[in-house]
């Protein structure tokens, strides 16, 4: 995410790698970074879209079970950890959605609309990722939590 007009994709599962590598293949002006897991990870989108998701650079994954009070943004590996503890949060009376984010370059290109949408207003705003904050302030703003 650091190298300019790189477009690094970390995909959460196997339905999402194979939308990046799509994505990557249509891209012809720019390189793309996958950044795969070599970990088994579990698949995360269980009913087909009708359409490549992946290619916004985010979208979200799971609404919350009522007005959210809740937003986890997850990248890679992270989107299951980001959707169980969606899953726990909502067992404890908590409305939480998930949103998915394997490529911050494509969100970024995304109408304002889109991206306002996808981020949403008037939640706590929570990042899960195993490596660092950087790029994760658009997304969760100065008072929002980075795991």
């Amino acid at each position: 995410r650091a190298i300019p007009n790189l477009l690094t994709m970390r995909p959460a599962d196997t339905v999402e790698a194979l939308e990046c590598w799509q994505v990557a293949l249509q891209h012809k002006t720019t390189p793309t970074a996958m950044c795969l897991s070599r970990q088994k990870t579990p698949a995360v989108r269980v009913t087909d879209a009708g359409e490549n998701l992946s290619r916004k650079g985010a979208y979200e994954l799971k609404a919350a079970n009522g007005a959210a009070k809740v937003t986890l943004f997850g990248t890679g590996t992270e989107v299951a950890l980001a959707l169980k503890a969606a899953e726990t949060l909502e067992a404890e009376g908590v409305p939480t959605r998930v949103v998915s984010v394997p490529c911050f370059a494509l969100f970024e290109q995304q109408p304002k609309a889109y991206q306002d949408a996808v981020i949403g207003r008037g939640t706590v705003r929570v990042a899960v990722e195993a490596a660092i904050k950087q790029g994760w302030e658009r997304f969760i703003g100065e008072d929002g939590g980075f795991v």
